[in-house]
């Protein structure tokens, strides 16, 4: 089965390069960015800027090809791809919780932004604690790095010129 997905839309942020990105919105907290959606998606905005938090579900447009092990950011040791966050992934589609600053139009105003400029948006779900916090009882490996996360940034380990085998 092949499934297509065609953007609605695009996310403007300040970082042009991966280098040295946040790595979780949760370490990009006061970093402020849009979201453009096409004028043919705009009704389906109505009643969004009623939500304070949003997820943003995008393509990681510069990532190329997948690891199934990957050494994420925040630790030395290898680990499966689909037991972290790593961009470089056989569907290379990106979750971000960012917060909704307003609405204007098609234009949304939302800070807490970790991707690159000109990212492809796929989709919008509004973010609602009753859904979706869950109490926890293990994070795995990320057990005892998790609170570097804010401090962590991106360097070019995912990048299609990095010396690791992708396919």
């Amino acid at each position: 089965m092949t499934t297509t997905f065609s953007p609605i839309g695009h996310i403007c942020t300040p970082f042009q390069s991966i280098k040295g990105m946040p790595i979780q919105p949760s370490g990009a907290i006061d970093v402020e960015g849009s979201v453009q959606i096409d004028a043919a998606y705009a009704e389906g905005l109505m009643d969004l800027e009623h939500f304070s938090h949003i997820y943003l579900i995008y393509v990681f447009h510069q990532s190329k090809g997948y690891q199934l092990q990957v050494q994420p950011f925040l630790d030395q040791a290898s680990h499966g791809v689909f037991a972290t966050r790593a961009p470089r992934r056989p569907n290379p589609i990106g979750l971000s919780i960012v917060q909704l600053l307003n609405r204007d139009g098609n234009t949304l105003r939302v800070k807490g932004v970790d991707m690159l400029d000109g990212t492809p948006l796929l989709d919008i779900k509004p973010y609602v604690p009753a859904f979706d916090v869950f109490q926890v009882s293990a994070v795995g490996w990320l057990e005892n790095v998790q609170k570097g996360v804010r401090s962590q940034k991106s360097d070019r380990r995912f990048e299609t010129s990095h010396p690791r085998t992708m396919r």
